[in-house]
């Protein structure tokens, strides 16, 4: 019996999906745990899995296609087992040579629903299909429709739309081609350019304050895709969650100390990848700030799986360590790199985006000395990371010395998290970040 194969469902609120594309087509053989499409959510594109070795048949959505998790996308067959269509044929051949003679003939539901929009005969199309199945392309093509479609992000078409562009005269820069918004963009500022007439010579600034006026109008987008998501989650997140902030400054010269001896063995450490070892240790002193919210359930976790804010040219991503508390901060330093990267190259996984119990967002590196963030639903805790300061303070002797300080912020719902456990979790954090040794403990 065919296996049905469904669109997981990659996150705590994803609901729907994009295909951009199948990997492998209607009777194509496939192993265990091989890609068979890519998808897009509202963040990352992900691939999906075959759950099982076999033939891949009946694919119910176009690329191009918007489909609702959990929703069957397409069939496995296991090795051995006969297409639907075959059996159907076997089973009718005698009986229909006894009546009158027709043509048996099978069609893939896509073809199926193309067809009757379009009020196509199936029976007068030959199908190109594996055992003569007809095809979305069989049907398109006795309608005269193009077959290919121009892999393009939403945010792409609709501002190749409205500036009046063929997709498929654009050059797509995105993974496998794709069309991004960007590449549209710089399409429609070249022809601009083109198109500019040339510039008459140089006015003086006063006569050109007096004799024109300004024409130039906001360059307008669409929220939609990762903004709109992102958009929606934070104003949910800051409605409905009561947050309340704790600031904090922690004494980082020995984590300094630490870095700068790393540095001299070439040898990477950075402040991130030491708050999440910190973090992670401390939390589970802590459960319930490494906790999650559902309706009326709390789920305390008994592991640390730490989401790292990383930002992106159009959006945001949260990619997680999953088992923190486990992992050394070298393991841990090279997850942070490696998650970073594969978030700007769009290429995270699944597995790399789920089950997060607690975030951290450092804008340090930005230079900002401090900030709030707004929690991570369905988590009930954040921690904002900001940039390191050089300050005077008094020492033992009440003489000035010069040590290093890190601020952070943590936001908390105070649904779950009381203010005294979010104090307690700060104090124990300021602890282990001031002795590095600890960090090791």
């Amino acid at each position: 019996m065919p296996i049905p194969i469904i669109l997981p469902k990659f996150g705590f609120t994803l609901e729907t999906a994009e295909i951009i594309q199948w990997l492998k087509k209607d009777g194509d053989s496939v192993r265990s745990g091989e890609p068979i499409c890519e998808v897009t959510t509202d963040k990352v594109n992900m691939e999906v899995e075959a759950p099982e070795s076999g033939t891949l048949i009946s694919p119910l959505f176009e690329a191009g296609a918007t489909v609702k998790v959990t929703e069957i996308i397409a069939y496995l067959l296991r090795p051995g087992e006969v297409h639907p269509s075959e059996l159907s044929t076997q089973s009718g051949g005698n009986q229909a040579s006894e009546t009158e003679p027709h043509e048996t003939f099978s069609a893939s539901p896509v073809a199926q629903r193309v067809a009757e929009a379009t009020n196509v005969d199936l029976t007068q199309i030959k199908g190109t299909g594996p055992n003569n199945r007809i095809t979305r392309r069989d049907v398109e093509s006795a309608l005269g429709q193009p077959t290919g479609k121009v892999r393009a992000t939403p945010a792409a078409r609709h501002l190749a739309k409205e500036s009046g562009l063929d997709l498929k005269s654009i050059t797509g820069s995105g993974p496998q081609g794709r069309v991004q918004a960007t590449d549209v963009q710089t399409v429609v500022e070249r022809n601009t350019q083109k198109n500019m007439p040339i510039e008459p010579p140089p006015v003086p600034i006063v006569e050109i304050y007096e004799a024109t006026e300004p024409s130039d109008g906001p360059r307008i987008i669409k929220m939609e895709g990762m903004r709109r998501t992102i958009a929606h989650r934070l104003q949910h997140s800051f409605q409905n969650a009561p947050h309340i902030f704790f600031d904090a400054q922690i004494d980082t010269t020995g984590i300094d100390g630490l870095r700068q001896t790393l540095k001299g063995r070439k040898e990477k450490l950075s402040v991130t990848a030491i708050v999440v070892k910190a973090c992670a240790g401390v939390l589970m002193r802590h459960p319930w700030l490494n906790a999650t919210l559902d309706g009326e359930e709390i789920a305390l976790w008994p592991t640390a799986n730490i989401g790292i804010a990383v930002a992106l040219d159009h959006g945001l991503v949260v990619p997680v360590i999953h088992h923190a508390e486990r992992l050394s901060m070298q393991t841990i330093q090279l997850s942070v790199d490696d998650l970073a990267k594969r978030a700007r190259e769009n290429t995270l996984k699944v597995n790399d985006m789920v089950d997060g119990t607690f975030t951290i967002s450092n804008l340090g590196m930005y230079g900002v000395d401090r900030f709030t963030a707004i929690i991570n639903p369905p988590q009930v805790a954040i921690l904002a990371v900001g940039r390191t300061q050089q300050l005077f303070v008094p020492d033992a002797h009440r003489q000035p010395v010069l040590r290093s300080f890190i601020t952070v912020t943590l936001s908390a719902d105070h649904r779950v998290v009381d203010g005294a456990h979010a104090a307690n979790f700060l104090q124990d954090l300021r602890t282990v970040l001031e002795e590095p040794a600890l960090l090791a403990w």
